[in-house]
């Protein structure tokens, strides 16, 4: 298992891809809806990303957290 000596908890990491995802599903809502022109497309294409983009956002951080290079 890595141990994760970066400064950030779990739920420090939880709570940054949680209001990050919500950004980027906006994002994703407003332009599925711009190109199909239909609200029910893009709330399905935007609620089917939610889940998986924070979980692999999780991820993301956890191993950058457990990287050394780049730090002071």
């Amino acid at each position: 298992m890595v141990s994760f000596r970066g400064a950030e908890t779990h739920l420090r990491s939880i709570l940054k891809a949680v209001s990050w995802r919500t950004l980027g599903t906006l994002d994703t809502f407003a332009i599925s809806w711009f190109f199909t022109g239909r609200v029910e497309i893009a709330g399905s294409i935007a609620g089917l990303e939610i889940a998986t983009k924070i979980a692999w956002y999780y991820l993301h951080e956890r191993v950058w957290a457990a990287i050394p290079w780049g730090r002071r």
